[in-house]
């Protein structure tokens, strides 16, 4: 992949608000050369539930539908990420998420991003800091809005 492209890469990935938002320029650059580019066609799973992924989509390019059972379905793009339940858990995907167009993503297995972590630790902190913010939105959004607190008198 050229340095070029990588760069592009990492600033569609830098600049997702729904993103790994507490990467820093440096963590991204160590991403984008450890990371596998992998390429979907519209129509084809990404993430299937009941299989493991054994690591972290981080869509590049195109967009997907998150299928969530019982709950219908939600659109994810460029910068987003899918898979990180199975990743932290090591159980298999709890839904299904499908190319709903051409869509080219970066995947880093478990052993990757663990040996990174190693010799990075603040980049893991950085990484899993990301991923819980990202869980926490997504959890709050499909319980819809929060109750207002009751005044007190």
């Amino acid at each position: 992949m050229s340095k070029a492209s990588q760069q592009q890469d990492v600033s569609v990935l830098s600049a997702a608000k729904n993103g790994l938002v507490f990467l820093t320029a440096n963590d991204w650059a160590l991403i984008a050369d450890k990371a596998v580019r992998r390429q979907f066609k519209a129509g084809e799973p990404i993430v299937q539930q009941g299989k493991r992924t054994h690591g972290v989509f981080l869509l590049l390019k195109g967009s997907a539908t998150v299928q969530i059972p019982l709950k219908g379905s939600v659109g994810i793009g460029p910068g987003e990420a899918c898979g990180e339940i199975s990743l932290l858990d090591e159980l298999p995907a709890t839904v299904t998420v499908v190319a709903k167009e051409d869509v080219e993503a970066y995947y880093l297995d478990r052993l990757t991003l663990q040996s990174m972590f190693e010799l990075f630790p603040h980049l893991g902190s950085r990484f899993y800091q990301s991923l819980a913010a990202i869980l926490s939105r997504r959890l709050r959004e499909l319980i819809g809005p929060a109750v207002a607190p009751k005044a007190t008198s």
